[in-house]
């Protein structure tokens, strides 16, 4: 095992990872903005280095800094979390060129799956399921809405290098989709420096299903269940569930097999995400791959018992993975909820300030994964992710109501400050959640029925 991580992150990933080393005995290195300067995982880490300004293209999109900070600093290895550089090949590539460890699968394995056609393609290769689509990126808008008339509407534009639930535009009318077309290229170069685009069929009532894989140094693969994914707001994820509530078994099992086929046939090593959607026949098509640790690993972890980023460390110092296939259990049920701080009465807005008061909730198989604390500011540089409340229970009833009742233990307010607690009660209590009769379309269905529009909760139990 390597001695000293450098983490190239920041918030409750940043602080998820320090804690983990300090179990396992290896010194942390936090590679920090100056905005997070006072951070709870600048606090808890051994060592900090100031890499850049607050700007994250100057500091946590900085390779150069984050290489030499860790190699002037003692570093052996860095996990980049995830976001800002996890998904970067160049970054990975950089990082062993300079002899350190990337805790993350090689940069081959992550510039092909990264590029969302390159990944379509090899999955088609590998025989997973796919949804009508163009075969690679597309030359121009007319060859791209000649795809689209040949496969139908409704169709989605996606961005090769998109990833986050942007760069992605649904179009449903024809005469929508040059306009579209243009507006997605230049909307993917703007963020990811990257305009290729690929057009495949949309399917407007689905589930959002990912498989949870590990594979190590070893050539050993396996699959760690499934995660429901499918509460999103704008294709950003703000519930997320193990096991997948009324899907069979047996597709699961069939999910999770495909999934470890294209990984041993990729090379893959450590943790990734095989992403899905499930349509109404409980069909399922492959989506994208995110080479990296996601948001919603927590409850992969509460209903294996895993340590995930124990395993990413285990894996990346070259040892085997922990088990077999056959030695996974699935107990219970676990659902997450993102707290962002954003006024869902205002279309989602952001709502950066300080933090005058921050009381997590407790009890019994309530977890907490959070950067906040009174005195904390949320800054308007970075997500809006504040904290993840994550609980477990032997059933899924259960899990709801004790999500229920520890969101409504969830303090956190400032001067400007409001968050998404009482929107995702609101989600987690309508009756098509509750039935597992949900689909991605939940948050835009819940909307004329009756959104808070004056800051009160709205019971639709």
């Amino acid at each position: 095992m390597f001695s000293t991580v450098m983490i190239a992150n920041r918030g409750e990933i940043a602080l998820r990872i320090a804690r983990t080393c300090r179990e396992l005995g290896l010194r942390t290195i936090l590679a920090h903005s100056s905005a997070d300067r006072d951070s709870a995982a600048a606090r808890y880490a051994d060592e900090v280095v100031q890499i850049g300004p607050p700007a994250a293209r100057r500091s946590y999109l900085n390779p150069a800094a984050i290489v030499t900070a860790a190699l002037q600093r003692g570093a052996d290895a860095v996990h980049p979390g995830y976001g800002f550089l996890s998904e970067d090949h160049d970054f990975a590539e950089i990082c062993t060129a300079n002899g350190l460890t990337f805790i993350g699968p090689p940069a081959s394995v992550i510039a092909m799956l990264g590029d969302k056609a390159q990944a379509r393609e090899f999955a088609e290769r590998a025989g997973l399921p796919l949804l009508p689509g163009s075969r690679g990126v597309l030359a121009s808008g007319t060859e791209a809405r000649a795809v689209a008339e040949d496969i139908g509407y409704p169709v989605i534009i996606k961005a090769v290098a998109g990833g986050g639930g942007r760069g992605m535009t649904v179009v449903r009318e024809p005469g929508e989709f040059l306009r579209q077309y243009v507006a997605t290229r230049h909307t993917a170069q703007a963020l990811f420096g990257d305009n290729r685009v690929f057009v495949e069929r949309y399917l407007e009532s689905a589930r959002h299903i990912e498989v949870q894989v590990f594979g190590d140094q070893h050539g050993n693969v396996v699959h760690l269940g499934a995660r429901d994914c499918s509460v999103q707001r704008r294709r950003q994820k703000l519930v997320e569930e193990s096991p997948p509530p009324g899907l069979p078994a047996e597709l699961v099992a069939r999910m999770g097999e495909a999934s470890v086929r294209m990984a041993r046939m990729a090379g893959y090593v450590g943790a990734g995400t095989f992403e899905y959607v499930v349509d109404d026949d409980d069909r399922f098509y492959f989506m994208e791959v995110n080479s990296r640790i996601q948001v919603e690993h927590p409850v992969t972890e509460m209903v294996t018992g895993l340590d995930l980023v124990r395993e990413q460390l285990s894996v990346a110092a070259g040892r085997p993975l922990s088990l077999r296939q056959e030695d996974l259990q699935v107990r219970g049920s676990a659902l997450e909820c993102r707290i962002n701080a954003e006024d869902p009465d205002r279309d989602f807005l952001p709502t950066p300030g300080l933090v005058s008061d921050y009381l997590p909730p407790g009890g019994p198989f309530v977890r907490v994964d959070s950067h906040m604390r009174a005195g904390a500011r949320i800054t308007p540089d970075y997500d809006s992710l504040v904290a993840k409340v994550i609980v477990w229970a032997p059933d899924r009833g259960q899990a709801i109501a004790r999500m229920d009742r520890a969101l409504h233990e969830l303090r956190l307010s400032g001067d400007g400050v409001r968050t998404t607690r009482d929107f995702l009660r609101d989600v987690i209590a309508h009756p098509l959640f509750r039935d597992a009769k949900h689909n991605t379309g939940l948050v835009e269905q819940m909307a004329p029925a009756g959104a808070p529009t004056d800051g009160r909760r709205v019971d639709v139990r």
